[in-house]
């Protein structure tokens, strides 16, 4: 199966990058399923109904959540109808869930949103809650399976793929809305730190670049605002799955303005 990923869709800018661009890069690039996460898809904070039906209906077949997963409470009850997750980590008496299995040219892909510790809200240790899940997932059968680490810090992401990547197909991170450069294929499963933002990429982590500056000017913070009009940028990882070890993986930059720019794993 050929999978893609997409991280931190960023407002009307990412989800016009989304409507723009997915459905072709679906068909020119063979790809089965798209997985993508919605926590600023909506004015850079959550995910409303609307957007959610829209972005479903433009080629995702699968949303991750994060830290703003509860920004737009409108959202909370279709968290139970409609494919989204939150992070698995989160108590187990709040709405939603943090596992799903699709199927995916035939075979069974699971989908674990999973969330770190540093910089983020109280949850549940991320490292047992995650081992538990696709341990779960083995006892099924599931081999193929996709991991979204939300998290600030870098170390928590790189040290839960090492933990898990024997059993694993891919982890990829996201949160920082910052790509990273260490796209790898180690032991048969893949890598990459953040795969970085889909929305303007000519400001701060997408959003108006006012705002940051006089925080980090004064001290004082304001709300962040997602531009009307910016530079754009799509950003996906594209993944190789054969018996549930990742064979190739890909990143895709697609530009509003230049060509795409497309790196490849390296392989341990």
């Amino acid at each position: 199966m050929r999978i893609a990923y997409i991280a931190d869709i960023i407002g009307r800018p990412g989800r016009t990058m989304i409507s723009q661009h997915l459905k072709g890069l679906r068909s020119e690039y063979g790809i089965d399923a798209v997985i993508a996460n919605y926590e600023n898809a909506s004015h850079g904070f959550g995910l409303s109904p609307k957007n959610a039906k829209e972005l479903l209906g433009m080629g995702i077949d699968v949303m991750t959540g994060g830290n703003h997963t509860w920004d737009k409470k409108e959202i909370i009850p279709l968290l139970e109808s409609m494919p989204l997750l939150r992070p698995l980590n989160y108590p187990a008496q709040v709405a939603g869930r943090g596992v799903t299995v699709l199927d995916v040219a035939g075979e069974k892909l699971a989908v674990i949103n999973a969330m770190g510790h540093f910089a983020m809200p109280y949850v549940d240790n991320v490292v047992r809650t995650t081992q538990e899940a696709v341990e779960a997932l083995h006892a099924q059968g599931i081999r193929a399976i996709f991991i979204d680490m939300h998290a600030e810090a870098t170390s928590e992401k790189r040290a839960l793929f090492l933990h898990l990547k024997e059993k694993i197909s891919a982890l990829i991170g996201s949160h920082t809305h910052v790509g990273s450069d260490d796209l790898l294929i180690d032991g048969g499963a893949g890598y990459l730190t953040d795969v970085g933002l889909t929305g303007c990429r000519d400001n701060v982590i997408g959003m108006s670049a006012n705002v940051p500056i006089e925080r980090l000017m004064t001290g004082v913070s304001g709300r962040f605002e997602v531009p009307e009009r910016c530079k754009k940028i799509l950003q996906m990882v594209i993944i190789d799955i054969e018996e549930g070890r990742c064979t190739a993986m890909q990143k895709l930059k697609r530009f509003d303005d230049r060509p795409d720019i497309i790196t490849h794993a390296w392989v341990e």
